[in-house]
């Protein structure tokens, strides 16, 4: 799965044309929502308040089918939806589409402009990015993938020895040597039996480890992105003898993991992971508030726009599912802004953070109360 980069959003803010479509939708990668085809309906939805658009600025129904074409032999692909992640984003015109498969969650959402509508893309640059969470156990091992938003599983039974026995070559329950845990799965491990035999039955838990890392290290060489180990935390200590993968955290979640199902898991791998993912936003949002009325930031829609097209801004927050509708004029870089969108005006949030975003900056989408001045729908931080 190709993520989405820099250069293509680049290349997709450069398309201009009387009717380019927007299309993001939640999707699915497993489970009943893929088998009985919600994506694919949610896709259909979208698609169907597109054409009512379309047909509304006077095109003729052989045009609107004609220009949806793509969308819809997309629909009708059923070995595209197989393959699906956490969202889905469509950018099409007349002899132009695209699609994206990402691992960031959309709302359902369409747009008709003369442009693109690329702002919910921003996240996937941003603190909402992916990470591992391992799920360590003698008897079972699972990898998962994560978002702030999502968990899915990611196969890797035909990569590593998914139990230990498999490993030692015995059962090792059979052993006289057993251990358990001292608070039901966080303690420290207490074996029973000689110091030499407790000895090798540690080198035994680390062989195996060290199977697992090396069948994981087949998909995770090439990644950035953070992991984190859920496992009691005796189980812990004896993985990061093992451990090569350089971006594992240095804590884990510790708990059972049989009284841990995996919404909880995602939830618990995200208290380790937010801190990580949101601490250069925090550091962005003291800045603003200190330097908020010294002319460093601006929260005036008119005075942003020129500022994000001239590159000079550093970070900008944007209030999520929200806009401001208007025109700008790049003679006189003044903006008008207008109470709705119309055929000749533009989404201004949209083009304030894209053009920031491929000036250098940062953008965050935040939820009202998250944002640094909360009474505007943006806030831009400039650089200095």
């Amino acid at each position: 799965m190709a993520l989405i980069t820099k250069k293509d959003i680049e290349g997709l803010d450069s398309v201009h044309s009387a009717f380019c479509i927007s299309i993001f939708i939640p999707t699915h990668r497993s489970g009943k929502e893929v088998l009985q085809e919600k994506d694919k309906l949610v896709l259909k939805n979208e698609l169907k308040q597109v054409k009512d658009k379309l047909s509304a600025q006077e095109l003729s129904q052989k045009e609107v089918d004609d220009l949806v074409a793509p969308v819809e032999r997309l629909i009708d692909d059923g070995e595209f939806w197989r393959h699906q992640s956490d969202g889905l984003a469509l950018f099409l015109t007349h002899g132009f589409f695209k699609k994206y498969t990402l691992p960031v969650y959309f709302e359902a959402f369409n747009h008709v402009a003369n442009g693109f509508y690329l702002k919910p893309l921003l996240p996937m640059f941003t603190g909402d990015g992916a990470f591992y969470v391992l799920a360590l156990q003698l008897e079972q091992v699972r990898l998962y993938e994560n978002t702030r938003h999502t968990i899915a599983d990611v196969v890797i039974d035909d990569l590593i020895p998914v139990r230990m026995e498999e490993r030692v070559g015995y059962d090792y329950e059979q052993k006289s040597l057993q251990f358990r845990s001292q608070h039901e799965g966080h303690g420290a491990a207490t074996f029973h039996g000689h110091a030499g035999a407790d000895r090798d039955r540690e080198n035994e838990i680390v062989r195996y480890f060290r199977a697992i890392d090396k069948g994981l290290n087949t998909i995770l060489h090439d990644e950035q992105k953070p992991m984190v180990v859920a496992s009691q935390d005796f189980l812990f200590s004896l993985y990061k003898k093992a451990n090569t993968y350089k971006h594992l955290l240095d804590e884990h979640i510790s708990c059972n993991l049989s009284e841990t199902d995996k919404f909880l898991l995602h939830e618990l791998a995200w208290e380790k992971m937010e801190p990580i993912f949101d601490r250069v936003r925090k550091e962005k949002i003291t800045l603003f508030k200190q330097h908020d009325g010294t002319g460093k930031t601006s929260s005036d829609i008119r005075q942003v726009v020129p500022a994000a097209l001239q590159g000079k801004i550093d970070t900008l927050f944007i209030e999520n599912r929200e806009d401001i509708w208007g025109v700008y004029d790049p003679k006189d870089q003044k903006v008008k802004v207008d109470e709705a969108f119309g055929p000749t005006n533009v989404s201004l949030l949209n083009m304030a953070a894209i053009k920031t975003f491929l000036n250098g900056g940062m953008v965050y989408l935040l939820e009202k109360e998250e944002m640094p001045n909360p009474h505007s729908k943006v806030n831009a931080l400039y650089r200095y």
